[in-house]
């Protein structure tokens, strides 16, 4: 990718069950600050409008909460990213909540509507349900489904209403087009907390799936040439790296924490080495949440893992 990075930065957390994953972009800006780095001056910033105030009301629908919210943030993130790309610009997007990533596939798809787009997602969730299956209706644990437009209702245990359903049809077809990707576009890295209905989708479509154990046993480097060599077939790659991919040990400053997940030190890796690929056209940090954590620590390792990313990219 040629042209300048451009910082996208996206404060909203309906989509999640915690509270403060609002603050995890100001958390890394004050982790920037601690250490002295001018990233934040050099490199230029828009600033999505949320939908935060709906955190003071009821949640509406229990499967899919605030989902209204979460439709007119989608929207906002793909007109924003899919405008730094029309710019030859980088975007990397720094997110409260995961959920507002389906919006950010669906600006690569705006801009690019006849690539095959490819996905690794580096996460301890799969982030596959929908508001048929949600056992918690929060909408941070559907934006995979969102691109693939996967209802899974063949695993359905909730039964939404009109409202949600036409909600949730409006937000798997933000960027005019659903699906979005297929199953064989996505590499997962490090998930290991999978829900029965996820699992079933998996296993039916043989999802590639790179555990955290493979990342701890074998180079990172090896990890990588897997990932691309199994996304080949893709013309963009867009990259969302969830802070809780991360061993819950470091990552404590996330709504939701798993054990056995990757160190930092890999994380980074991992992170440096994918966005070194010519075809990597997005970058995506999300969940990280301040409120839960000592000492700003987790922004801190998130920092430093962004501020190798920018320099590569940079590079």
């Amino acid at each position: 990718m040629s042209g300048k990075i451009k910082f996208i930065e996206v404060k909203s957390e309906i989509g999640a069950g915690t509270r403060g994953a609002s603050l995890g972009v100001d958390a890394i800006k004050i982790a920037a600050l601690d250490y002295g780095s001018s990233l934040f001056n050099r490199i230029e910033s828009v600033e999505i409008k949320t939908e935060n105030q709906m955190l003071f009301e009821t949640a509406g629908t229990p499967y899919a909460k605030r989902i209204k919210g979460i439709v007119a943030i989608y929207d906002r993130v793909a007109k924003a990213v899919s405008e730094t790309l029309k710019n030859k610009d980088f975007p990397i997007v720094l997110a409260g909540d995961h959920s507002t990533a389906g919006g950010t596939v669906a600006g690569i798809k705006m801009t690019y509507p006849k690539s095959k787009l490819g996905v690794i997602w580096i996460d301890a969730h799969a982030d596959i349900h929908s508001p048929y299956t949600t056992p918690t209706g929060n909408v941070h644990g559907m934006p995979m489904a969102a691109n693939l437009g996967e209802d899974n209702l063949a695993n359905k245990i909730n039964k939404p209403d009109k409202e949600t359903v036409d909600l949730w049809t409006k937000l798997k077809k933000i960027g005019g087009m659903s699906p979005k990707i297929t199953y064989k576009d996505i590499v997962y890295i490090a998930v290991r907390d999978i829900e029965p209905q996820e699992a079933y989708l998996l296993k039916k479509h043989n999802v590639k799936m790179i555990s955290a154990a493979e990342v701890k046993r074998i180079a990172v480097e090896k990890i990588v040439r897997n990932a691309l060599a199994h996304l080949s077939h893709c013309t963009h790659i867009y990259v969302s790296f969830d802070v809780d991919s991360m061993d819950s040990s470091i990552s404590k400053g996330t709504g939701t924490p798993v054990r056995n997940g990757i160190t930092e030190r890999d994380a980074g890796k991992l992170c440096v080495r994918l966005v070194q690929n010519e075809k990597v056209c997005c970058f995506e940090i999300c969940e990280v949440n301040p409120t839960l954590d000592k000492e700003n620590l987790m922004a801190e390792n998130t920092f430093e893992i962004l501020q190798r990313v920018v320099n590569q990219i940079n590079h």
